[in-house]
């Protein structure tokens, strides 16, 4: 689900709805861990075993829904090209772009676009050692580097445990320490919107950069309170080091929450895109496991330590963002292959949205009768 959803929102959105698609899937896990929280605090009134046998088994009614929900989604229009499926390319681009609209201009112009970069990619085959050679090998480091440091960015840290972190801040009782966890999940939905509203307008680069430099700065600004003062006697202490800790989660939600998974699902051409989401999705996981395993030992023996170390993580990462992360907004998934023939620095790409002549002609009407790759010389 992490790989293959991010891809295909990516692939059936337009280009100037793309990071707000993409990013529906991150409010979508917010939302999860939000209600999750919420009823692991109700279920905290409750005694016996089944304080923890109703949120497992809870879980069980998403599943249902994403089941029967899945039947009515069309498929994407890139896939359908790349098999030849012309007709029913058409026919999807038309229920995305146009409103059931077919033959829309716009649907059939896009169509021609996508048809002509799988003709091309169609030349150059795919296997996942291409991922390590020129020029994919800068878009595989760039995608694994987005979900390593998204990892580092202590976000799950923060979120499984935070009712450690916030009984050490002083917390006592197993209700308050639950509510303070739901407060964290509603921050972390609410932080999520605007970046819904205004990711495409804003760019990937400067939410990113914004957030990482947000985060740094909380992290700083908590490690040296837990440093400085004794916050589980003070009650002002306290609260303000726990609206560190929803201040952090915050600056994540809006920008490493969903750019993490958009840039992985939109550099790499489409002839790879599979192969390299697997692996992008593989790195976040893996740096989660570890990232979860260190943690609970991390907070105990480091302390406020822990949160200096990650702001200063997150120092070095603003950097890293700023000279090797390019602009992708409002690019079709086909232009941005020109972003990175560019110059390898990002701050020097000139991220300009080329002119594509189309080098085929599909018709207007193709249907499954004709759905023959032509080319026109």
């Amino acid at each position: 689900m992490s790989s293959v959803v991010p891809m295909y929102q990516s692939e059936a959105a337009a280009p100037r709805q793309r990071g707000r698609m993409v990013g529906l899937q991150q409010w979508a896990i917010t939302w999860g861990i939000f209600i999750s929280f919420g009823i692991d605090y109700g279920c905290s009134f409750i005694d016996g075993p089944k304080q923890f046998r109703l949120p497992l088994g809870l879980q069980i009614v998403p599943s249902i829904v994403l089941l029967v929900a899945m039947g009515f989604m069309p498929f994407s229009p890139r896939w359908l090209v790349a098999r030849g499926r012309l007709g029913d390319a058409r026919q999807a681009l038309g229920r995305l772009r146009a409103h059931g609209h077919a033959n829309a201009p716009a649907v059939g112009e896009e169509l021609r676009r996508i048809h002509q970069a799988v003709v091309q990619e169609r030349c150059r085959g795919s296997a996942y050692s291409e991922l390590l050679r020129a020029p994919l090998r800068r878009r595989l480091l760039l995608g694994c580097g987005m979900q390593l440091m998204q990892q580092f960015t202590g976000i799950n840290t923060l979120m499984l445990y935070a009712p450690a972190i916030f009984r050490g801040i002083g917390l006592g009782s197993v209700q308050s320490i639950a509510l303070c966890q739901a407060v964290n999940g509603l921050v972390n939905v609410i932080a999520t919107i605007p970046a819904l509203l205004w990711l495409d307008r804003w760019g990937r680069r400067p939410t990113v950069l914004v957030g990482t430099t947000c985060i740094a700065s909380f992290y700083l600004a908590l490690s040296l309170l837990l440093r400085a003062y004794d916050v589980s006697s003070t009650r002002s202490l306290a609260i303000a080091a726990i609206c560190m800790v929803y201040l952090v989660v915050a600056s994540f939600a809006f920008s490493w929450g969903p750019c993490a998974w958009l840039v992985p699902s939109e550099i790499f051409p489409m002839r790879v895109r599979a192969k390299a989401n697997s692996v992008t999705t593989a790195t976040n996981w893996i740096a989660n496991f570890a990232v979860t395993l260190a943690s609970p030992v991390l907070i105990q023996t480091a302390g406020w330590k822990l949160f200096l170390a990650l702001s200063i993580v997150m120092l070095g990462t603003a950097i890293l963002i700023y000279l090797f992360l390019p602009e992708t907004k409002n690019l079709s998934l086909e232009d941005i292959d020109l972003v990175f023939a560019d110059s390898i620095w990002a701050f020097r790409s000139s991220n300009m949205i080329p002119k594509v002549c189309p080098l085929v002609d599909i018709g207007s009407n193709a249907s499954e009768q004709d759905d023959t790759l032509r080319t026109v010389s």
